[in-house]
């Protein structure tokens, strides 16, 4: 059954409080194949808001992860994000489509700090493949 279109500008409540440390933005460097030494989080760093942003959306929603191929997924800064940062993201439905079976769905996370100032809007583009695929 294809994914209701009604989703389409439909907001999710924002994730839980993330704290960035250094340790984490380190483990996340040495995760991807990179180092750290300090300063701002790595340009894709926040896929770790977004990526809990999403999975509450897909819980929401009662879609399977293992349904889910990754299409895409941009960033869109503010600022740099830092150790000492408190984040949430917020997921929002862009856009629906079907093609073929398959349900496009683009989303876009913003990400904002503890005093709800955007930091970065994260967009990616979901394939989620229907029971019938």
């Amino acid at each position: 059954m294809p994914v209701d279109q009604s989703l389409v500008g439909r907001s999710f409540p924002p994730t839980a409080p993330y704290a960035v440390t250094e340790d984490n933005v380190r483990a996340f460097a040495e995760a991807t194949g990179a180092t750290y030494a300090g300063g701002p989080a790595p340009a894709t760093f926040p896929i770790v808001m977004a990526f809990g942003a999403m999975n509450a959306f897909l819980e929401a929603e009662q879609l399977d992860l293992f349904r889910i191929v990754h299409g895409e997924q941009r960033f869109a800064y503010e600022r740099p994000i830092v150790p000492g940062d408190v984040l949430t993201a917020t997921l929002s439905v862009a856009s629906l489509r079907q093609i073929g079976g398959a349900d496009i769905i683009g989303t876009a996370s913003e990400i904002t700090d503890e005093a709800g100032a955007l930091v970065c809007t994260g967009t990616a583009t979901l394939v989620h493949r229907g029971a019938d695929s």
